[in-house]
């Protein structure tokens, strides 16, 4: 068998330091917005010609926080409450053969920029910060977009959806150009589906804030926020 070869082209920078509470799928939180920064060999700019007369973007990633040296034919999904085994792939658990993801985003806009050179703003990606990229594609909507598609167990997830709510005085200690994308993502329930306990605090790292949170019924509860510390 030929060895493959591949080469992280680029890292993703945003607010998600953690792997809790990150989107189960992309495109899910438009208000989160991630920087696409390539490593310093590919920051060449006729590498990226033609890519701002398209609107969307594929990213191909390295589960990097998944890598372990064996896999399991059979997964169980957090949307069916982690009790039901589906096949690995009939899903989109981390934990495959190969851990590679793939992730449809939209570009907001690409700047030149002194340090990094060009990058790619994006919204809805659903990695975590630092997460390796081996490539990019432009979505092309007359092949890419199927509109009579079925989503399988997934074709429910809209009953996830959750009422947040945060007082004025904790609002307060969010940065405004936050504060919509984390809205966004609690209200996709960053919990994992079997974990019901109305009385459990969760907390969730996000734009160097700790929020900690409750849930009880389709109401999530923010509780507490607090600054982290500079590491």
């Amino acid at each position: 068998m030929d060895d493959i070869k591949m080469h992280v082209i680029a890292r993703i920078q945003n607010d998600f330091k953690g792997k809790f509470g990150i989107p189960r799928q992309s495109g899910l939180v438009d208000e989160m917005i991630s920087t696409i920064i390539f490593e310093p060999e590919y920051r060449v700019d006729d590498a990226l010609r033609g890519l701002e007369d398209f609107s969307h973007l594929w990213i191909i990633w390295q589960f990097s926080q998944a890598v372990r040296p064996d896999w399991s034919p059979t997964v169980r999904p957090p949307r069916l409450g982690g009790n039901t085994r589906l096949g690995v792939f009939a899903t989109r658990s981390p934990f495959r053969p190969n851990e590679i993801g793939l992730s449809s985003v939209h570009i907001v806009g690409l700047e030149k920029t002194s340090q990094y050179g060009t990058v790619i703003y994006v919204s809805g990606a659903d990695l975590m910060d630092g997460t390796p990229i081996l490539d990019i594609k432009p979505y092309i909507p007359y092949c890419d977009c199927h509109t009579d598609a079925t989503g399988g167990f997934t074709d429910s997830a809209d009953d996830f959806i959750l009422q947040v709510c945060i007082s004025d005085e904790m609002r307060r200690q969010i940065p405004e150009n936050k504060l919509e994308a984390l809205v966004g993502v609690l209200s996709h329930d960053p919990r994992p589906s079997y974990q019901k306990d109305s009385d459990r605090i969760y907390g969730m790292d996000f734009a160097n804030l700790n929020v900690k949170f409750t849930v009880a019924g389709n109401t999530l509860t923010v509780i507490d926020i607090q600054k982290n510390e500079p590491q």
